[in-house]
């Protein structure tokens, strides 16, 4: 899905030369038939080939994939999984402070 979202619309051959140490071309195009079968990608025929893209923007995949680990992994908390993710130890400082500034931002809006 990564690649997808970056190139915005892809084939199996395209998604394939993106990945390090691809698998076969039937395991990606198989990879892609479960995604579009689960209803996370569409496709459109161009001569030969199928191309496909995303069904959902971006941003509401990430939410969605965020409350979904949020429920599974912290209860449904996102101040437990907003401290998990502080005790990493590879949190970047910009992260930290854009972190910080939006905390700020949620407690001047009452959230």
């Amino acid at each position: 899905m990564d690649i997808i979202y970056r190139l915005d619309r892809a084939t199996v051959a395209d998604v394939r030369a993106e990945m390090p140490s691809p698998p076969s071309y039937s395991a990606v195009r198989a990879l892609i038939r479960t995604l579009v079968d689960k209803g996370h990608l569409t496709h459109v025929q161009q001569g030969r080939a199928y191309v496909y893209s995303a069904v959902q923007p971006v941003d509401h995949a990430r939410t969605s994939a965020l409350r979904r680990v949020m429920s599974a992994f912290f209860g449904g908390s996102a101040a437990k999984a907003a401290v998990a993710l502080v005790e990493l130890d590879t949190i970047d400082p910009a992260d930290l402070r854009e972190l910080k500034a939006a905390i700020a931002r949620a407690e001047g809006e009452g959230r």
